[in-house]
């Protein structure tokens, strides 16, 4: 698959969804600041990357949950993600609420949902994995086996690697933080000295030491 993670890496590059700024942070809504802003919304207003995209994702499914009955997007940057990928591979699909209504049914999986069903979660991005654990956990509160996630960023955080095994939640990404960083610093996004950088921060976060060009 590392033709297709270098593929969409460089997708995600070509419309800034995932861009890098080592030398002016962005600071995240926790305080954390990061080289990384990633908003993979923008792959939908790409046609071509949509297309790479959502094509992927489906070759993702095919590949690693062939027994896949339904997808679910999470709510709300999987949802258009779960539709297309779900209308690629002719399966039905739905997506679940961050919470449950507080108005009608209360419904917080939106899309029939029958229990035993196979589920694969669609999602844009994975970082520290809380969101996508709690839509998994509420998935099998209604009686479906979730089979695992398929995402098409991952932060491959030591944190959200950990929760997700903790959690019994399997991912798998169309690209990963790695794989982005070496093609921004091959293609000129960034410098190759920063890969280094951005490195550090993936592998702690809360450690500011590679700001300035600490390594």
């Amino acid at each position: 698959m590392q033709d297709l993670k270098t593929k969409i890496a460089r997708d995600l590059l070509a419309i800034q969804a995932v861009f890098f700024r080592p030398e002016e942070p962005f600071t995240w809504a926790s305080g954390i600041k990061s080289p990384v802003y990633c908003d993979n919304r923008l792959t939908l207003t790409a046609p071509a990357v949509r297309t790479d995209v959502e094509e992927g994702l489906a070759t993702l499914i095919r590949k690693h949950y062939p027994a896949a009955e339904v997808l679910m997007g999470t709510s709300t940057a999987g949802i258009a993600h779960a539709a297309i990928t779900a209308h690629l591979l002719g399966l039905p699909m739905g997506y679940v609420r961050s919470g449950a209504k507080d108005h009608g049914r209360q419904n917080r999986i939106e899309g029939k949902l029958e229990p035993g069903q196979k589920v694969v979660i669609v999602e844009d991005l994975i970082s520290t994995g809380g969101s996508v654990i709690e839509v998994a956990e509420a998935l099998r509160e209604a009686g479906a086996d979730v089979l695992g996630v398929v995402s098409i960023f991952t932060y491959g955080m030591k944190r959200g690697l950990e929760r997700l095994a903790g959690a019994g939640v399997k991912n798998v990404s169309l690209t990963d933080f790695d794989c982005v960083a070496q093609v921004a610093a091959e293609t000129g996004f960034i410098k190759p000295c920063d890969v280094a950088r951005l490195i550090a921060f993936r592998n702690d976060p809360s450690d500011e030491s590679w700001i300035g060009g600490a390594k």
